[in-house]
């Protein structure tokens, strides 16, 4: 059951989602269960949650409220590891779009550690 289904969307727009970041994701799922939760340095309260099928930036301090999520990963098929992946992105607060690019930059480092610490 998604987090996220019944909630209103702010704004979604299309998106799309760096080949390294996605491979790293699924990389991730095959070693830890789902959820997998990482607090954003420097961001007090402010977690990334990784399902299955999506990525939920929250508020962890309002009950896991979420500001952002990339859904629908156009992956189906893909045979290009190279490639972008394109998604859609939910915005559930007016001014969530200054946790972008931090959230996608600080996931990618912290996935990047928690694979390498593991080897």
């Amino acid at each position: 059951m998604s987090r996220i289904a019944d909630l209103p969307v702010y704004v979604q727009r299309n998106d799309e989602v760096s080949a390294k970041r996605y491979n790293l994701w699924r990389r991730a799922k095959l070693h830890y269960p789902c959820p997998i939760r990482l607090a954003l340095p420097g961001y007090p309260g402010v977690v990334m949650i990784l399902e299955e099928r999506e990525w939920v930036c929250a508020n962890e301090r309002q009950g896991d409220l979420p500001m952002l999520a990339w859904i629908a990963f156009e992956d189906q098929g893909r045979d290009a590891l190279h490639a972008p992946v394109k998604c859609k992105l939910n915005y559930y607060h007016f001014a969530a779009s200054k946790f972008r690019a931090p959230a996608l930059t600080l996931m990618e480092a912290l996935l990047d550690k928690l694979l390498h610490d593991e080897e």
